[in-house]
């Protein structure tokens, strides 16, 4: 045990100390990537560029949960509390849209819900493992519980709300304010690796203990972590809310929207910043096409395409173009 010990002390010291491996190089994919997502607007989409356009918007708000949640995970913290910020995000939004202009409304929400998550952060600190993953949880179904019993001028009830639409329903500029959400999501990202926080996380992902030994604050790591990730997956609700002009608590807060970004990162890759935005894209749009050629039953072949990826990629798909450690990636 102690000989074990002291080899996850110097494991985690090497992480505490290394040198951010970060070069200009490994931008490239991800320039690639946000250049595509750029020009696709004035591609010839022909009579289906409306429909194209809107899917293509939710696979960017798609890539914005997976990227915000991975960030998280790099402490350690496999959170199922992501709807609960999605959902504050959105009804956040909703609310503060009637008193200010959208562009405030938006990164006040985003704050707002970072806040509160920092409530649930601290409450949570001792706990890990499956009693965390269970404790945010319940988190999400409190906070939904709250949201739907409130009165319903305020917040719509069970009913759902209205809300105002984003750039007054333009979806081109729909599209493109999801594409800077996105961007600025993966410059946070990218922003982490390249500083001492990414060894931070990843040496109390090795080991709380190691990491306190080594003079890592934990605490203060995963609040910060969790603040990050929470604002970013609320700005992702903002977006859910403006784009769909409804939002009600059983959709907003649904488990789906606290699992999917967890298996989006997972089939991307851990630990990246290309990988969750990649694993987005790709299941999304597996998932449009499996819809429309499967009507029935389409969720089922989803469900088992995405079980076996999981199971023959173990890395995922970064794990294709590279050969080194899972987390070494962009």
């Amino acid at each position: 045990m102690t000989r074990e010990m002291g080899s996850r002390a110097r494991e985690a010291a090497r992480t505490v100390t290394r040198r951010p491996d970060f070069t200009a190089r490994s931008l490239v994919p991800l320039g690639l990537f946000f250049g595509l997502a750029l020009a696709f607007p004035f591609l010839p989409l022909g009579d289906r560029a409306e429909y194209l356009l809107q899917i293509a918007f939710f696979t960017l708000v798609a890539g914005v949960l997976a990227l915000s949640w991975d960030i998280l995970a790099r402490s350690g913290q496999v959170s199922l509390a992501h709807a609960a910020f999605y959902g504050l995000g959105a009804y956040g939004f909703a609310l503060l849209s009637k008193a200010m202009p959208w562009f405030l409304a938006m990164p006040l929400a985003a704050v707002l819900a970072g806040l509160i998550s920092l409530i649930l952060g601290a409450v949570t600190m001792r706990l890990s493992g499956m009693y965390f993953a269970i404790a945010t949880l319940a988190f999400t179904e409190v906070v939904r519980t709250v949201i739907q019993n409130l009165p319903e001028p305020v917040a719509g009830g069970a009913n759902g709300l209205l809300v105002p639409a984003l750039l007054g329903g333009n979806a081109r500029g729909q599209y493109f304010l999801a594409f800077g959400v996105l961007l600025f999501t993966a410059l946070v990202s990218l922003a982490i690796r390249r500083s001492r926080l990414h060894h931070a996380f990843a040496a109390i992902r090795q080991g709380e203990e190691t990491a306190r030994v080594l003079g890592v604050s934990v605490v203060r790591y995963k609040l910060l972590a969790f603040f990050i990730s929470s604002s970013l997956a609320a700005l992702g609700g903002v977006l859910y809310a403006g784009k769909t002009f409804f939002i009600n608590p059983l959709e907003t807060f649904s488990l789906a929207n606290s699992i999917a970004p967890l298996t989006t990162s997972i089939f991307g890759g851990l630990y990246t910043t290309l990988g969750p935005i990649l694993g987005a894209t790709v299941l999304r749009v597996a998932e449009e096409l499996l819809h429309n050629s499967v009507k029935n039953g389409y969720l089922v072949v989803y469900g088992l395409v995405l079980m076996l990826s999981i199971l023959w990629l173990p890395r995922g798909l970064m794990g294709l173009f590279k050969k080194g450690k899972q987390g070494g990636d962009l």
